[in-house]
């Protein structure tokens, strides 16, 4: 396998799984932030936006959590 080719299914790698993980953490921080935010406002509309913003950081990262458990020992990058 070429590395070009390698470097194309880095995103269903384990390395590539566990970045998106890490980055939907960092997306957490934001909604925790709008979170706070909307409630010091007493703003029930952008409460919901950060809530539905929530479910579907929790969503991605579950989907990342099965895939990254599926994959298993057929790594991409390990050859």
């Amino acid at each position: 396998m070429s590395k070009i080719a390698k470097a194309k299914g880095f995103k269903h790698s384990k390395a590539g799984l566990w970045l998106s993980i890490g980055t939907s953490a960092f997306g957490a921080i934001s909604v925790v932030k709008d979170v706070k935010k909307a409630r010091g406002e007493q703003d029930t509309l952008k409460l919901i936006n950060a809530v539905v913003g929530a479910v579907a950081l929790v969503t991605g990262t579950a989907l990342l959590l099965r895939e990254l458990k599926q994959l298993g020992d057929d790594d991409v990058l390990l050859g």
